[in-house]
Protein backbone atom coordinates (compact mmCIF):
# COMPACT_ATOMS: atom_id res chain seq x y z
CA UNK A 1 0.00 0.00 0.00
CA UNK A 2 0.99 3.45 -0.77
CA UNK A 3 1.92 5.47 2.37
CA UNK A 4 -1.03 7.81 3.37
CA UNK A 5 -0.41 10.69 5.20
CA UNK A 6 -1.96 11.42 8.21
CA UNK A 7 0.35 14.61 9.07
CA UNK A 8 -1.42 17.86 8.56
CA UNK A 9 -1.03 21.39 9.67
CA UNK A 10 -3.44 23.58 10.50
CA UNK A 11 -3.97 27.32 10.51
CA UNK A 12 -4.65 27.49 14.08
CA UNK A 13 -5.35 30.63 15.83
CA UNK A 14 -2.91 29.84 18.69
CA UNK A 15 -0.07 28.77 16.08
CA UNK A 16 -0.90 32.17 14.68
CA UNK A 17 -0.73 34.28 17.56
CA UNK A 18 2.49 32.34 18.82
CA UNK A 19 4.70 35.27 16.45
CA UNK A 20 2.10 38.06 16.98
CA UNK A 21 4.32 39.39 19.96
CA UNK A 22 6.82 41.33 18.12
CA UNK A 23 9.87 43.83 19.47
CA UNK A 24 7.93 47.04 19.05
CA UNK A 25 9.52 49.61 16.57
CA UNK A 26 8.45 52.91 18.94
CA UNK A 27 7.90 52.69 22.17
CA UNK A 28 4.32 52.07 22.65
CA UNK A 29 1.90 53.10 26.14
CA UNK A 30 1.97 50.71 28.56
CA UNK A 31 -1.74 50.74 28.45
CA UNK A 32 -1.73 50.12 25.12
CA UNK A 33 0.15 46.89 25.47
CA UNK A 34 -1.73 45.49 28.27
CA UNK A 35 -4.84 45.90 26.12
CA UNK A 36 -3.11 44.16 23.26
CA UNK A 37 -2.47 41.30 25.42
CA UNK A 38 -5.39 40.73 27.01
CA UNK A 39 -7.47 40.69 23.45
CA UNK A 40 -5.39 38.31 22.31
CA UNK A 41 -5.67 36.01 24.99
CA UNK A 42 -9.50 36.87 24.41
CA UNK A 43 -9.05 35.67 21.29
CA UNK A 44 -7.46 32.18 21.78
CA UNK A 45 -10.32 31.71 24.33
CA UNK A 46 -13.27 32.53 21.39
CA UNK A 47 -14.56 35.96 23.11
CA UNK A 48 -14.42 37.40 20.30
CA UNK A 49 -16.14 40.92 21.54
CA UNK A 50 -14.34 41.13 24.46
CA UNK A 51 -10.74 40.38 22.36
CA UNK A 52 -12.18 43.65 19.88
CA UNK A 53 -12.94 45.68 22.29
CA UNK A 54 -9.44 45.15 23.93
CA UNK A 55 -8.02 45.36 20.75
CA UNK A 56 -10.01 48.48 19.47
CA UNK A 57 -9.02 50.48 22.53
CA UNK A 58 -5.40 49.42 22.02
CA UNK A 59 -5.34 50.83 18.63
CA UNK A 60 -7.14 54.31 20.38
CA UNK A 61 -3.96 54.57 22.80
CA UNK A 62 -1.68 53.63 19.73
CA UNK A 63 -3.00 53.93 16.08
CA UNK A 64 0.38 52.11 14.63
CA UNK A 65 0.41 49.65 16.73
CA UNK A 66 1.31 46.65 14.38
CA UNK A 67 0.57 43.65 16.64
CA UNK A 68 -2.96 45.19 17.62
CA UNK A 69 -3.67 45.59 14.03
CA UNK A 70 -2.66 42.06 13.38
CA UNK A 71 -4.85 40.39 16.77
CA UNK A 72 -7.82 42.67 15.39
CA UNK A 73 -7.79 40.89 11.75
CA UNK A 74 -7.63 37.55 13.37
CA UNK A 75 -10.88 38.65 15.13
CA UNK A 76 -12.82 39.24 11.90
CA UNK A 77 -10.73 36.37 10.24
CA UNK A 78 -12.65 34.31 13.41
CA UNK A 79 -15.83 35.61 12.24
CA UNK A 80 -15.19 34.81 8.82
CA UNK A 81 -14.91 38.22 7.98
CA UNK A 82 -12.28 37.71 5.39
CA UNK A 83 -12.33 41.07 3.54
CA UNK A 84 -12.11 43.16 7.02
CA UNK A 85 -9.29 40.71 8.19
CA UNK A 86 -7.46 41.65 4.76
CA UNK A 87 -7.88 45.38 5.45
CA UNK A 88 -6.27 44.83 9.12
CA UNK A 89 -3.41 42.35 8.31
CA UNK A 90 -2.48 45.27 4.94
CA UNK A 91 -2.33 47.98 7.73
CA UNK A 92 -0.75 46.39 9.80
CA UNK A 93 2.29 45.06 7.14
CA UNK A 94 1.79 48.25 5.80
CA UNK A 95 2.74 50.07 8.80
CA UNK A 96 5.55 47.95 9.20
CA UNK A 97 7.32 45.76 6.76
CA UNK A 98 9.88 44.55 8.85
CA UNK A 99 7.80 42.51 11.33
CA UNK A 100 6.97 38.85 10.34
CA UNK A 101 3.16 38.68 11.63
CA UNK A 102 1.40 40.47 9.06
CA UNK A 103 2.96 39.04 6.41
CA UNK A 104 2.19 35.05 7.81
CA UNK A 105 -1.31 36.69 8.75
CA UNK A 106 -1.77 37.36 5.07
CA UNK A 107 -0.74 34.40 4.08
CA UNK A 108 -3.04 32.63 6.83
CA UNK A 109 -6.00 34.17 5.20
CA UNK A 110 -5.19 33.35 1.78
CA UNK A 111 -4.41 29.74 2.81
CA UNK A 112 -7.91 29.62 4.22
CA UNK A 113 -9.48 31.51 1.30
CA UNK A 114 -8.11 28.48 -1.02
CA UNK A 115 -5.10 30.56 -2.84
CA UNK A 116 -2.42 28.59 -2.12
CA UNK A 117 0.22 30.26 -4.10
CA UNK A 118 -0.40 33.77 -2.85
CA UNK A 119 -0.58 32.20 0.43
CA UNK A 120 3.32 30.48 0.39
CA UNK A 121 4.34 34.11 -1.22
CA UNK A 122 3.12 35.66 2.40
CA UNK A 123 5.14 33.08 4.45
CA UNK A 124 7.92 33.67 2.34
CA UNK A 125 7.83 37.53 2.63
CA UNK A 126 7.57 36.64 6.42
CA UNK A 127 10.73 34.09 6.53
CA UNK A 128 12.43 36.95 4.61
CA UNK A 129 11.97 39.79 7.02
CA UNK A 130 13.07 36.72 10.07
CA UNK A 131 14.00 33.34 8.96
CA UNK A 132 12.99 32.14 12.47
CA UNK A 133 9.69 32.82 12.45
CA UNK A 134 8.45 29.68 13.29
CA UNK A 135 4.72 29.33 12.45
CA UNK A 136 5.18 31.04 8.68
CA UNK A 137 8.26 28.07 8.42
CA UNK A 138 5.40 25.14 9.53
CA UNK A 139 3.15 26.79 7.23
CA UNK A 140 5.38 27.21 4.21
CA UNK A 141 6.07 23.30 5.42
CA UNK A 142 2.85 22.41 5.23
CA UNK A 143 1.76 23.94 2.10
CA UNK A 144 4.71 22.50 -0.19
CA UNK A 145 3.82 19.04 1.51
CA UNK A 146 -0.05 19.30 0.43
CA UNK A 147 0.93 19.93 -3.22
CA UNK A 148 3.35 16.78 -3.25
CA UNK A 149 6.91 18.45 -3.19
CA UNK A 150 7.94 16.29 -0.07
CA UNK A 151 12.17 17.11 -0.82
CA UNK A 152 10.93 20.94 -0.39
CA UNK A 153 8.81 20.36 2.11
CA UNK A 154 11.69 18.15 3.75
CA UNK A 155 13.91 20.88 3.69
CA UNK A 156 11.57 23.14 5.64
CA UNK A 157 10.33 20.97 8.39
CA UNK A 158 14.11 20.12 9.01
CA UNK A 159 14.66 24.16 9.35
CA UNK A 160 11.91 24.33 11.46
CA UNK A 161 13.73 22.00 13.99
CA UNK A 162 16.43 24.21 13.92
CA UNK A 163 14.39 27.32 14.92
CA UNK A 164 11.47 25.78 17.03
CA UNK A 165 13.60 22.51 18.34
CA UNK A 166 10.97 21.59 21.28
CA UNK A 167 8.03 21.82 19.21
CA UNK A 168 6.87 18.34 17.09
CA UNK A 169 5.65 20.03 13.96
CA UNK A 170 9.54 20.15 12.10
CA UNK A 171 10.60 16.42 13.45
CA UNK A 172 6.57 14.93 12.32
CA UNK A 173 7.05 16.74 9.10
CA UNK A 174 10.21 15.67 8.41
CA UNK A 175 9.60 11.82 9.51
CA UNK A 176 6.28 12.54 7.39
CA UNK A 177 8.30 13.68 4.18
CA UNK A 178 10.52 11.01 4.24
CA UNK A 179 8.27 8.29 4.34
CA UNK A 180 6.19 9.57 1.32
CA UNK A 181 9.76 10.06 -0.18
CA UNK A 182 10.23 6.23 0.74
CA UNK A 183 13.34 6.74 3.17
CA UNK A 184 11.66 4.73 5.77
CA UNK A 185 14.62 3.81 8.11
CA UNK A 186 15.44 8.02 7.86
CA UNK A 187 12.27 8.14 9.22
CA UNK A 188 12.64 6.15 11.80
CA UNK A 189 15.97 8.00 13.33
CA UNK A 190 13.86 11.10 13.11
CA UNK A 191 11.28 9.85 15.06
CA UNK A 192 13.68 8.17 17.41
CA UNK A 193 15.87 11.43 18.35
CA UNK A 194 12.17 13.22 18.04
CA UNK A 195 11.35 10.80 21.10
CA UNK A 196 14.53 11.52 23.40
CA UNK A 197 13.93 14.93 22.65
CA UNK A 198 10.64 15.89 23.54
CA UNK A 199 9.01 12.14 25.02
CA UNK A 200 6.08 10.23 23.92
CA UNK A 201 4.31 13.29 21.91
CA UNK A 202 0.72 12.14 20.07
CA UNK A 203 1.78 12.99 16.46
CA UNK A 204 5.04 10.78 17.25
CA UNK A 205 3.44 7.93 18.50
CA UNK A 206 1.18 7.92 15.16
CA UNK A 207 4.52 7.63 13.26
CA UNK A 208 5.39 5.01 15.83
CA UNK A 209 2.62 3.02 15.27
CA UNK A 210 2.89 3.24 11.72
CA UNK A 211 7.02 2.12 12.04
CA UNK A 212 5.51 -1.09 14.10
CA UNK A 213 2.67 -1.68 11.69
CA UNK A 214 5.56 -1.52 8.69
CA UNK A 215 7.76 -4.45 10.71
CA UNK A 216 4.42 -6.21 11.14
CA UNK A 217 5.12 -5.87 15.02
CA UNK A 218 0.52 -5.75 14.97
CA UNK A 219 0.26 -6.11 18.67
CA UNK A 220 2.65 -3.37 19.42
CA UNK A 221 1.54 -0.94 16.59
CA UNK A 222 -1.90 -0.92 18.32
CA UNK A 223 -0.42 -0.31 21.42
CA UNK A 224 1.06 2.95 20.48
CA UNK A 225 -1.69 3.74 18.75
CA UNK A 226 -4.93 2.70 21.00
CA UNK A 227 -4.08 6.03 23.49
CA UNK A 228 -4.49 8.12 20.57
CA UNK A 229 -8.55 7.18 19.59
CA UNK A 230 -9.42 9.45 22.08
CA UNK A 231 -7.33 12.46 20.86
CA UNK A 232 -8.69 15.89 21.51
CA UNK A 233 -7.55 16.45 17.72
CA UNK A 234 -9.79 14.32 15.86
CA UNK A 235 -8.13 14.17 12.07
CA UNK A 236 -5.88 12.27 14.90
CA UNK A 237 -8.06 10.07 16.39
CA UNK A 238 -8.93 9.33 12.91
CA UNK A 239 -5.35 8.58 11.48
CA UNK A 240 -5.17 6.46 14.66
CA UNK A 241 -8.22 4.20 14.18
CA UNK A 242 -7.64 3.72 10.72
CA UNK A 243 -4.02 2.51 10.98
CA UNK A 244 -5.39 0.13 13.95
CA UNK A 245 -7.27 -1.30 11.41
CA UNK A 246 -4.58 -1.85 9.14
CA UNK A 247 -3.08 -3.82 11.87
CA UNK A 248 -5.93 -5.75 12.64
CA UNK A 249 -6.10 -6.53 8.71
CA UNK A 250 -2.51 -7.65 9.07
CA UNK A 251 -3.10 -10.03 12.02
CA UNK A 252 -6.39 -11.68 10.16
CA UNK A 253 -8.86 -10.04 12.82
CA UNK A 254 -11.43 -9.06 9.87
CA UNK A 255 -13.93 -7.89 12.11
CA UNK A 256 -11.55 -5.64 14.45
CA UNK A 257 -10.53 -4.31 11.39
CA UNK A 258 -13.89 -3.29 10.19
CA UNK A 259 -15.22 -1.82 13.42
CA UNK A 260 -11.57 0.56 13.83
CA UNK A 261 -12.47 1.39 9.99
CA UNK A 262 -16.02 2.28 10.41
CA UNK A 263 -15.31 4.57 13.31
CA UNK A 264 -12.65 6.58 11.34
CA UNK A 265 -15.00 7.00 8.68
CA UNK A 266 -17.42 8.36 11.41
CA UNK A 267 -14.89 11.16 11.88
CA UNK A 268 -14.17 11.50 8.39
CA UNK A 269 -15.51 9.18 5.36
CA UNK A 270 -12.96 10.09 3.14
CA UNK A 271 -10.18 9.17 4.95
CA UNK A 272 -7.68 6.90 2.68
CA UNK A 273 -6.60 4.93 5.11
CA UNK A 274 -9.73 3.69 6.76
CA UNK A 275 -11.41 3.46 3.24
CA UNK A 276 -7.90 0.65 2.30
CA UNK A 277 -8.52 -1.03 5.56
CA UNK A 278 -12.39 -1.32 4.93
CA UNK A 279 -11.80 -2.60 1.88
CA UNK A 280 -9.35 -5.40 2.49
CA UNK A 281 -11.01 -6.30 6.00
CA UNK A 282 -14.65 -6.65 3.78
CA UNK A 283 -12.46 -9.69 1.79
CA UNK A 284 -11.80 -11.55 4.30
Amino acid sequence: MKAITTFSFTVALAAALAGVACAPAVALPRRAIELNTAGAHALVQGDLSVAEACLSVALEYSPRFVEAWVNLGYVELRRGNFEQARRDFAKARDLNQDIPAPHHALGLLADKDGRGEEAERHYRAALKVDPGFAPARANLARRLFSRGQYEDAREQFERLEQVAPDAVTGWAGDAEALLQLGREAEAERVVAVARERLGDAPALMLLLGRERLARGEWEDAEAALAPLVGDSDRSRACAALAWIAVGRVGRGDSAGALAAARAALAIDRDDETARYALVLASRH
